[in-house]
């Protein structure tokens, strides 16, 4: 995010006629810049005029690789609340002129208020879009028969993986989970994610058969190593061999937990929610070192 050019330009406008001495534009310069970029000014009091100044200290801050932004902020919130007019220079040297520092300074607040009014805009229309994006777009009943339906073998195994990855996704919804839609980063494809109890667990959708999914779990366990906190929740419907279960539990931090199409089809038969299974299978990782279990009965899937 860069500063606004059209406000910085207008604060260019409302430190040379609301300050006159070298000193004390230095001084308001030091009061919200660092030391590196007082550098800028080095030499200032033989060497450069007022608007020179100002020129070299925003030139400096704008190229930063912030572009000054906190600099340029700090000196806004200074302009905007601004009230001090030296009656030395202001009223008998004459150097400075009461009323245009006033309307440049009121024609700054102005832009800043249109800019906040634009900003409050712009954050309630993403807050609509956020809001709709979590409402659930479909129901229990039509999930489940969905989910039943790619099982008749005429649908293509890549297609049947997006369709469970958009089941997942709803059953969240209706869990009331804040849902994150799939994405693809450098290198990965995520099929989404999902928040619970403050955490975000990444999702990995796989329809394949059980002996063919051990590489795919790996991969996935990479990505969720890879991510702060990283967690995940791999979802392969005909489940999971005993080796990769047991390869993933011994001697790792356990960050994955397991779902396999027998506890989706509990949670659209409505024995409990998407919520409810997602609990069940983390406090088993969490209590008994477990990733796969039987939600129900919280008995390992695997011996």
């Amino acid at each position: 995010m860069t500063f606004p050019s059209d406000i910085k330009g207008c604060m260019r406008d409302c430190i040379l006629p609301v300050i006159w001495k070298k000193d004390d534009i230095y001084s308001f310069f030091k009061d919200h810049c660092t030391q590196s970029d007082l550098k800028a000014l080095d030499n200032y009091k033989e060497e450069l005029n007022r608007a020179l100044m100002v020129d070299r200290i925003f030139t400096r801050l704008s190229n930063r690789d912030d572009g000054g932004l906190g600099a340029f902020r700090a000196m806004l919130k200074s302009l905007i609340e601004w009230s001090h007019f030296d009656p030395y220079y202001f009223d008998k040297l004459k150097k400075l002129n009461r009323e245009e520092a006033k309307r440049n300074l009121d024609h700054l607040r102005q832009l800043q208020e249109i800019r906040d009014a634009k900003f409050r805009v712009e954050r309630e229309k993403q807050e609509e879009l956020k809001c709709s994006q979590q409402e659930p777009k479909h129901t229990i009943e039509e999930l489940k028969k969905n989910f039943l339906d790619l099982h008749n073998g005429k649908t293509s195994t890549q297609q049947r993986g997006y369709e469970l990855e958009r089941i997942l996704l709803e059953l969240g919804r209706l869990s009331q989970l804040e849902v994150t839609e799939p994405f693809r980063i450098v290198g990965e494809q995520i099929d989404g994610a999902v928040k619970y109890d403050g955490e975000h667990y990444l999702i990995e959708a796989k329809w394949q058969d059980k002996s063919s999914s051990n590489e795919p779990v790996y991969q996935f366990v990479g990505k969720v190593e890879g991510k702060m906190y990283g967690r995940g929740i791999f979802v392969s419907v005909h489940g999971f061999s005993d080796n990769v279960v047991k390869t993933i539990v011994q001697g790792k931090a356990l960050k994955t937990v397991f779902i396999d199409g027998e506890d989706l089809i509990h949670v659209l038969e409505e024995r409990l929610s998407f919520r409810q299974l997602i609990d069940a299978k983390v406090k088993a990782a969490q209590t008994r070192g477990e990733i796969y279990i039987h939600p129900l009965s919280e008995k390992s899937k695997v011996p």
